[in-house]
């Protein structure tokens, strides 16, 4: 299975439908997964999988954000 870190500004529709499917009421400390970078910068990231992909979204205002204005029936689509 591979892994991909994924931003919020290359959150696509799927992964973001996802997010919503598995946190509805918005993710707690517990879902939270930290790591440093190549940097040496602390990342922090929740989870979703698909059947060959687990996805890494990076945590941010924009990302809550996001999550909490989904609407499933709307016609926007993120870019990727």
């Amino acid at each position: 299975m591979k892994r991909v870190i994924v931003d919020y500004k290359k959150l696509n529709q799927t992964i973001l439908e996802l997010l919503v499917q598995k946190y509805p009421d918005g993710y707690e400390d517990r879902d939270i997964i930290s790591f440093k970078n190549a940097k040496n910068e602390v990342i922090e990231c929740v989870e979703v999988k698909t059947e060959d992909t687990t996805y890494l979204v990076k945590i941010s205002k924009r990302l809550i954000e996001a999550m909490e204005d989904f609407d499933p029936d709307s016609p926007e689509i993120i870019d990727v």
